[in-house]
């Protein structure tokens, strides 16, 4: 079965991602606006476990931080993505890097770029003109970001939360 990490806004940045993404990204229905922390990978059932307890020790030794989103940028030429740009901390390139050590596999693909998708798969010409019409546009959001969710997807393609975890020691 496909795994994967990621952690989930609060419902006001998922509202604003979402109303471009209705448009925009062809995933809308599979998954809500999230910031991608493993990208999906195969994982036997009997290997569970201890990916779980894994994930819990990786959450416990970061404490909640806070989630920055300032402009809207995209991917090309590498890709037609439109994305809210995240500013980076040191928390959240934590996240990443712990969750791309053994027993997890490292992404050779791509390094990481903190971001939440609004659109992909666009044509050139729509990527050109949403992109110059939100880059005029303020975004600015900050939250607190203080749980991160193991997901697994389901046989049509979506993904649904299979454990969520809690950053930082408890109290």
């Amino acid at each position: 079965m496909n795994y994967g990490v990621a952690l989930f806004p609060s419902k006001p940045l998922q509202d604003l991602a979402n109303s471009y993404r209705m448009r925009y990204d062809p995933h809308y229905t599979l998954i809500p606006p999230h910031v991608t922390l493993k990208e999906p990978f195969e994982l036997e059932e009997q290997e569970l476990p201890s990916v779980v307890k894994r994930i819990r020790e990786i959450a416990k030794g970061v404490d909640p931080f806070p989630l920055e989103v300032y402009k809207v940028d995209t991917f090309y030429p590498v890709s037609n993505t439109l994305f809210f740009k995240i500013r980076e901390h040191s928390a959240l390139t934590e996240l990443y890097e712990q969750l791309h050590t053994p027993p997890f596999k490292r992404n050779e693909k791509y390094s990481f770029v903190p971001h939440l998708t609004i659109g992909q798969n666009l044509s050139y010409d729509e990527l050109s003109d949403n992109l110059g019409r939100l880059k005029m546009k303020q975004i600015q959001h900050e939250e607190i970001v203080d749980r991160i969710q193991l997901l697994y997807q389901l046989d049509n393609g979506s993904w649904t939360v299979y454990e969520t975890f809690k950053l930082g020691k408890e109290e």
